[in-house]
């Protein structure tokens, strides 16, 4: 049974800023999610996105008090199953959160280069069917990994919760994180450049101007979410990274949710305001 008594797992550095994360995150999102559900059409496929953003990062920030009880007394006194549930909540926020954002750029992408033609892929029903398939992708994987470190934590004689010194050596899990988040990764370097050669083409005039600028902020934010929240963490399992290491990168992961309230914003302020206006001129371009 964990415990986590001994000393050295006390940190008031790593307390104070995951609990920074937790005061700033839950409003935002709670904020966020109300504003969502009940101010935007959930007929719009990037508002069905953000909202499933939006909840994944809220299951975030209310699992993170315990993590920061845990770096402020050195103590762990939920056993070894709260410990797992924990764990993985903060594994399924790096790849629900990161499958969402590649939602979005993917949508913005199809909505920039062809906005008649993609008006049948781009329907409320098929993005609630990506979202319901990206939950079920997210929560398989949550089977067999679940097992396998619950096996760990029962057989291991380290007793401290978030300590554990290796990463499921030998797991065909150990590979998986990476590779999802690179290839994720990779699908929003390519959506940014099409959408940023589509706009030098197609939205020249003045009047486009702020639109543009805007649109292209939210593609720059995506590629810094994985940039420093994603990859970092997801890249430890290719180097010697104990727990000294490891926690600064899962600190970094955890601020996305922090971040994904500025990528609403900037949907809401440079996108949703003029969504007509923008269909309008799509359909005149085509």
């Amino acid at each position: 049974m964990l415990n986590g008594t001994e000393p050295s797992t006390r940190s008031t550095e790593y307390a104070v800023v995951f609990g920074v994360v937790v005061m700033l995150g839950l409003p935002l999102n709670a904020a966020s999610l109300w504003i969502l559900c009940t101010r935007m059409s959930l007929k719009s496929c990037n508002v069905i996105f953000m909202v499933n953003l939006a909840l994944a990062d809220l299951l975030l920030v209310i699992s993170l008090p315990a993590r920061v009880y845990y770096h402020a007394t050195g103590a762990w006194p939920l056993g070894n199953m709260a410990c797992i549930w924990f764990m993985m909540l903060l594994r399924n926020n790096i790849r629900s959160s990161s499958i969402f954002i590649t939602f979005i750029s993917v949508d913005r992408l199809i909505a920039v280069v062809c906005p008649l033609r993609s008006r049948h892929l781009r329907t409320a029903s098929n993005a609630w069917k990506a979202v319901a398939l990206a939950w079920v992708f997210v929560l398989a994987v949550n089977i067999p990994e679940s097992l396998k470190l619950k096996q760990f934590l029962y057989s291991t004689n380290e007793s401290r919760c978030y300590e554990y010194t290796k990463d499921l050596k030998g797991s065909k899990f150990r590979y998986f994180q990476p590779v999802l988040v690179l290839t994720l990764l990779a699908v929003n370097i390519v959506s940014t450049v099409l959408v940023s050669l589509t706009l030098r083409t197609r939205l020249n005039d003045s009047a486009r101007v702020k639109n543009k600028v805007n649109i292209m902020l939210i593609f720059f934010m995506n590629l810094m979410m994985f940039a420093v929240c994603f990859v970092p963490v997801s890249m430890f399992v290719f180097f010697n990274c104990d727990s000294h290491c490891r926690t600064p990168l899962i600190w970094l992961a955890s601020m996305n949710c922090c971040l994904d309230p500025l990528l609403y914003y900037f949907s809401f302020d440079g996108f949703w305001k003029r969504k007509e206006d923008v269909d309008t001129s799509g359909a005149r371009e085509e």
